[in-house]
C-alpha cells in the first residue's frame, strides 16, 4: 500500500507540474474548442473525443474504492457519489448534447487520459487508501467543512452545467455567427463554465478537507485560467461594443 509520506511527494509533485503547465498555458493555447489548430496532429470528432478522456477518471475511481478495504465506509462512499456524479454527467452526457462536429486534437485527448488517471490516484488514493481509517466518521457528515464544501460544489456544478447549455444554444442549427453568452454567471465573467467546474473542485476539496483536493483545485485552476484569458481576449476583439470589461472578469466574479 503507498504510504503517507509517497503520496505526499506525489502531491508536491503534482502540484509543481500544475504551476508549470499553467504558466505554459499563458504562452500556448491548448488547441481544442475555439482554438482547434491542426497543428497539434492527427484529430477525431469531439464527442469522442471528450468521452475518451473524461470517462477513465470515472472508470479508475469505481476500481480504487472497489479494491479497497472501506466499500461500506459511508462517509466515503458520499464522496466517491459527489464525485462519480460529476464524471458521469461529464462523460456520458455532456458529450452527447454537443453540437455540431468539431475536431478535437489526439494528443489533447491522450494528455487529458493522463491528467485524469493520475487524478483518481490522487482523490480516490486519499480517500480509499492514505488517510487514516478513522479520518471521516460519520459524524462527519454534519460538520461545518462537508456541509459548506458541498453547497460549494453542488452551486459550482449548477453553474458549469448551466453555463454550458447557454452556450450551446447560442446558435441555431445552420447558423456560423459568433454571439457572446449571456445569463447566468455570464454576466460577471466571460468563461462561467469554467468559473463553474473551478467551484465544484474546491467544493470537494473543503469536503474531504484534504489536500488532494486541494492540488485538483488547483490543476483545475491551472488548466482553465489561462484558457479564460484568452476567451476574454477574443471576445474583446470580436464584441469591443458588447463586453463591459470593467465589470466582467474572465473566470472569477470581481477578481479575475
Amino acid at each position: 500500500m503507498l504510504s503517507p509520506h509517497t503520496f505526499n511527494i506525489f502531491l508536491a509533485v503534482m502540484a509543481v507540474i500544475a504551476v508549470a503547465v499553467c504558466i505554459a498555458l499563458y504562452r500556448v493555447n491548448a488547441g481544442y474548442g475555439k482554438f482547434y489548430t491542426e497543428k497539434w496532429g492527427p484529430s477525431l470528432d469531439n464527442h469522442m473525443g471528450w468521452f475518451l478522456m473524461e470517462a477513465p477518471v470515472f472508470v479508475a475511481m469505481l476500481l480504487l474504492w472497489w479494491f479497497s478495504d472501506r466499500l461500506g465506509d459511508v462517509v466515503r462512499l458520499v464522496f466517491l457519489l459527489l464525485f462519480e456524479i460529476h464524471y458521469f454527467h461529464r462523460s456520458f452526457i455532456f458529450p452527447l448534447q454537443l453540437r455540431g462536429h468539431s475536431r478535437m486534437p489526439l494528443s489533447i485527448v491522450l494528455m487529458g487520459m493522463v491528467f485524469n488517471t493520475l487524478n483518481a490516484l490522487m482523490q480516490g488514493g486519499w480517500i480509499f487508501y492514505v488517510s487514516p481509517a478513522d479520518r471521516y466518521p460519520l459524524s462527519w457528515l454534519t460538520s461545518a467543512p462537508f456541509l459548506c464544501g458541498t453547497m460549494v460544489f453542488a452551486a459550482g456544478m449548477f453553474i458549469n452545467i448551466q453555463s454550458d447549455s447557454i452556450i450551446r444554444h447560442l446558435r441555431q442549427p445552420g447558423d456560423t455567427s459568433h454571439y457572446l453568452p449571456r445569463g447566468g454567471m455570464f454576466r460577471y465573467v466571460t468563461s462561467a463554465n469554467y468559473f463553474g467546474e473551478f467551484m465544484e473542485w474546491v467544493g470537494f476539496a473543503i469536503l474531504t478537507w484534504s489536500w488532494a483536493g486541494a492540488v485538483f483545485a488547483l490543476w483545475t485552476f491551472a488548466n482553465l485560467a489561462p484558457r479564460a484569458a484568452r476567451i476574454h481576449e477574443l471576445y474583446q476583439r470580436e464584441f469591443p461594443e458588447e463586453l463591459d470589461t470593467a465589470h466582467t472578469k474572465c473566470m472569477i466574479p470581481f477578481i479575475y
